[in-house]
């Protein structure tokens, strides 16, 4: 039986770091350094997806303008089109969609409604784990028909 990102959601919490669109990018940097995570879902209200700014968007603007692009507003450079997944999407589905489109964090979205978000990291964690109850698996089931 396949994972669902429910799952994953239930395991990890399903709280999400938002910012507003007209944040400055200082401010998004300072939020993914606070909350030591990679990636910030754009939203006027929690609620509803406006894009997403990651570390990796920060760093970019840093290289091609320099410091004062820290004062942009997080929607002069965010992504707008966001690739997002609701909580019925597979592990496996949602991995291919990663590899597909080179994201690393996709919001989770029901009923237009943000309720979480799910990392490559949370990923990867989830295949390792499946794999550690496969071996346990195995493992006893040879120990077993000796």
């Amino acid at each position: 039986m396949p994972v669902r990102v429910a799952v994953i959601l239930n395991r990890k919490g399903a709280d999400v770091v938002t910012v507003p669109p007209s944040a400055t990018l200082s401010a998004a940097a300072e939020l993914l350094a606070e909350h030591d995570i990679g990636a910030l879902v754009v939203s006027a209200d929690g609620r509803t997806v406006s894009g997403i700014v990651s570390e990796r968007d920060v760093v970019r603007q840093l290289a091609r303008a320099g410091a004062q692009r820290l004062q942009s507003r997080v929607d002069e450079v965010m992504t707008a089109n966001v690739t997002t997944c609701d909580r019925d999407a597979t592990v496996d589905q949602l991995m291919a969609t990663m590899t597909q489109q080179r994201v690393r964090h996709v919001p989770v979205v029901e009923h237009g409604a943000l309720v979480g978000i799910i990392s490559i990291g949370d990923v990867v964690k989830s295949r390792l784990d499946e794999l550690e109850l496969q071996a346990q698996a195995l493992e006893q089931y040879v120990s077993g028909a000796r």
